[in-house]
């Protein structure tokens, strides 16, 4: 059964973005961009969750690079993955998606249930705010943290208040950038005990 993953880069004090939306201190480098290119590329993941937001940042930017654009080689990878990769976006206001988008209004559990039992690679929850539904709702299967080396000391949370979700850690990686990955599995029998 596919995994429903949710990743994320985050501060050393949890904050995915800094004070006033900064996100100067996440840019990726070559080593961590190819990192995430090849997650695509080996069918680690193969389909993507977004809301609005995030689906119309990511659409503004990366159809509009092409082989031709100034750009490093790791951006235009990405930028044809990106165009390919099948995605669901959530959205109560938009009235149209491309690039291989599918749009939805609201998120049913029995169809993301649905989708986990689909053949293919597993399947990413991009941004906080659609994450934390999914996270409330029990659908989360793997927490991905790649930690930066850095404290913003405010900003935008990873996490809703008021979870209380036990993990177990999968593994942990250190990137030459500094950045940490470390994986972790949602402990599924602990967590459904303590809301009970």
């Amino acid at each position: 059964m596919r995994k429903l993953i949710y990743p994320q880069m985050v501060s050393l004090d949890g904050y995915i973005e800094g004070q006033g939306g900064t996100l100067d201190w996440s840019v990726p480098g070559d080593v961590l961009h190819k990192h995430f290119n090849d997650l695509y590329i080996n069918g680690v993941i193969d389909t993507s969750l977004y809301g609005r937001k995030l689906y119309e940042t990511m659409a503004a930017y990366w159809p509009e690079i092409n082989e031709d654009s100034e750009k490093p080689e790791v951006e235009k990878v990405f930028a044809r993955i990106w165009k390919k990769v099948p995605k669901i976006v959530y959205s109560k206001t938009l009235e149209k998606v491309e690039w291989n988008s599918e749009l939805t209004r609201n998120v049913i559990p029995e169809d993301i249930q649905g989708l986990k039992r689909m053949p293919g690679g597993n399947i990413e929850v991009a941004g906080a705010e659609l994450a934390s539904t999914f996270l409330k709702l029990g659908l989360v299967d793997q927490i991905w943290l790649y930690i930066h080396p850095v404290i913003l000391g405010g900003g935008k949370t990873m996490f809703p208040a008021k979870l209380n979700i036990k993990l177990n850690l999968i593994d942990s990686y250190t990137f030459p950038c500094q950045v940490i990955r470390l994986r972790y599995e949602i402990n599924k029998t602990i967590e459904s005990t303590t809301h009970e």
